[in-house]
């Protein structure tokens, strides 16, 4: 993701189609670093989001309110004082920097005209928020930077202000073909390197596309592009920038599934193998975007301490596993033990006293071999003495048999919960898996007896041709939907030999088409341990074929006879349905 120049350019236009010469008629401070004001504008009142947050900074135009604190901070109030009511006369961008400049005019006390400048920089941990007079001077801003903390510029009431140069990067609207191959590609960097480091304005996503976009690697060193590569990129640098200077917007996200991957306001050709969705506005975009991408970060924050004691569990099985694998080996020998104490019954008639070795034929590979003995005990006693071995190993493999296949099933179900907690989408859906890891023995249970109420239901999707697809999030809704919810002749699918999510599609008693089989089985590959691979196995079977073994953990089931097909993740073309 980037909230780059480009994004910058295309929000001063849709800004000066909406709120120029609209009247600003309320101020917010929701946050210590966020503004929230509302206005009157050419498309009725609309509320514009500026946010200086280290972590997220943003500005576009939403419809949500906020609520604000009962006091309004310091500089909300300056602003209450200087711009409400007053009048947004431009809204412009300094060459292609991250920076969107508002010009408000406003009367002031004595009823005379003023103009005043409130400057929002994006510019991730350096964002701000800064008010100025006609001048430039600073009056205030929503972050003070005094000296201590940068020595480039300081950011306080009664400074002048000023765009800070300090990596004397060029104007991409302005540039030259001279600058452009004599500054730009000289440097000591790949191509896509090159030009987001010598340009404002300029992401690594967008200096990836105009090398998509012209045939180059963007990761291949500047230097070592032929002077025909180096003229053809020029070319489709400059008509980028056209397109960017005339307006030639398309706001769109690039999703990988139902996950927001990136956004841009000009079309990613280099992320054609995903599904762009396009967006009227790049503040739809963005208000979208961060939405989606909060939800899945939020998920992934609130299931960390989940997945560190799938994690922990999954080390320690995987390192118990191998410990029995390897004493397992050793219990091989068992079987030579045995085969000499049958030779030395066999053959120990004649030994004399004393002997430490018997010289035998073995009958099974017809092959003589050395038997060694204990010359103090009789042939009889060496005999029981290894059948006793042969005993004690035999034991030991059979208990050792069943820790691993004990061991195994464990990795398996854990393996299996590490994937629920990848498709989890919902804070419902972490509480299944909870309540599957305290079951389990591995969170302790609650001492109250109250359960919390689970919401989460499985994923619902509809094939091209009808047919209702189900796809279950975790192990209890797998064993919900294939052995209450599935009917007989309904059809089960599965990633073979992988942790993955069971797929019921409902037949309604009649005879599925290709196209379903093909649907339904990119749905399993891609709610696996495999998505992203671009050849996934898959098992399918009528439900009527299902077993569940007596005592086996929830979402386990075998099956003799199956079909099998070879499919990619990829589900963008399916409609999932919003339960």
């Amino acid at each position: 993701m980037a909230f780059d120049g480009i994004v910058i350019a295309n929000l001063v236009r849709d800004l000066n189609t909406s709120i120029l010469n609209g009247r600003i008629s309320k101020i917010a401070q929701p946050e210590n670093d966020e503004l929230l004001l509302t206005m009157k504008g050419q498309e009725g009142q609309v509320r514009l989001l500026l946010s200086a947050s280290a972590s997220l900074p943003l500005i576009y135009l939403t419809e949500a309110n906020k609520p604000s604190p009962l006091t309004a901070p310091n500089f909300c109030m300056l602003l209450r004082k200087h711009m409400a009511g007053g009048r947004i006369t431009a809204v412009t961008q300094p060459g292609l920097e991250r920076i969107i400049n508002f010009e408000i005019e406003h009367l002031n006390e004595l009823g005379d005209l003023c103009r005043k400048l409130l400057i929002v920089e994006v510019m991730g941990k350096h964002s701000n928020i800064i008010f100025c007079d006609d001048t430039g001077m600073i009056i205030d801003s929503i972050k003070h930077i005094s000296g201590h903390v940068s020595s480039v510029r300081e950011v306080l009431p009664g400074r002048e202000y000023f765009i800070p140069q300090t990596q004397e990067k060029m104007n991409p609207l302005e540039t030259s073909q001279e600058e452009f191959l004599s500054r730009a590609l000289a440097k000591p960097l790949t191509v896509a390197q090159a030009l987001y480091d010598s340009y404002t304005g300029i992401s690594p996503v967008i200096a990836s596309e105009i090398c998509f976009r012209s045939s180059i690697d963007g990761d291949s060193p500047a230097a070592a592009l032929s002077d025909d590569e180096r003229l053809h990129l020029f070319r489709q640098f400059t008509l980028f920038m056209e397109d960017v200077r005339e307006g030639n917007f398309a706001p769109n996200i690039v999703r990988k599934g139902k996950e927001p991957l990136e956004f841009a306001s000009v079309p990613l050709t280099q992320y054609r193998d995903y599904e762009a969705v396009s967006y009227p506005s790049i503040s739809k975009v963005l208000e979208e975007y961060y939405a989606a991408k909060s939800i899945y970060t939020r998920i992934r924050q609130k299931s960390v301490d989940l997945r560190r004691i799938v994690g922990t569990a999954l080390e320690r099985n995987r390192k118990k596993f191998d410990l029995q694998k390897k004493q397992l080996k050793d219990t091989e020998k068992k079987e030579k033990y045995k085969i000499y104490g049958e030779l030395i019954h066999t053959y120990g008639y004649d030994l004399t006293e004393g002997a430490k070795e018997l010289l035998a034929l073995n009958y099974y590979t017809n092959e003589n071999i050395r038997i060694p003995l204990d010359p103090q005990l009789t042939p009889g006693e060496n005999a029981q003495k290894y059948f006793d071995r042969y005993n004690k190993l035999k034991r030991t493999y059979e208990a050792l048999s069943r820790l691993i296949e004990d061991t195994r099933s464990e990795i398996l179900h854990l393996e299996s919960i590490s994937t629920s907690l990848d498709i989890a989408v919902s804070e419902d859906d972490l509480t299944q898996i909870k309540e599957e890891l305290m079951e389990y023995g591995y969170i302790k249970k609650r001492r109250s007896g109250k359960k919390e109420k689970i919401k989460s239901k499985p994923f619902h999707y509809i094939s091209s041709d009808g047919y209702h697809i189900y796809i279950g999030k975790n192990n209890y809704q797998n064993e919900e939907l294939t052995f209450k919810f599935a009917g007989g002749n309904d059809w089960w699918f599965h990633a073979k030999g992988i942790p993955g999510s069971h797929v019921i599609v409902k037949a309604e008693g009649q005879e599925l088409p290709d196209r379903v089989f093909e649907e339904a089985g990119r749905l399993a590959a891609y709610y696996s341990k495999a998505r992203g691979a671009e050849k996934v196995e898959i098992d399918y079977l009528q439900r009527k074929n299902i077993k569940k073994p007596n005592g086996s953990k929830p979402g386990f089931v075998v099956y003799y006879t199956n079909y099998s097909l070879t499919i990619d993740s990829d589900i963008s073309g399916l409609s999932q349905v919003e339960e």
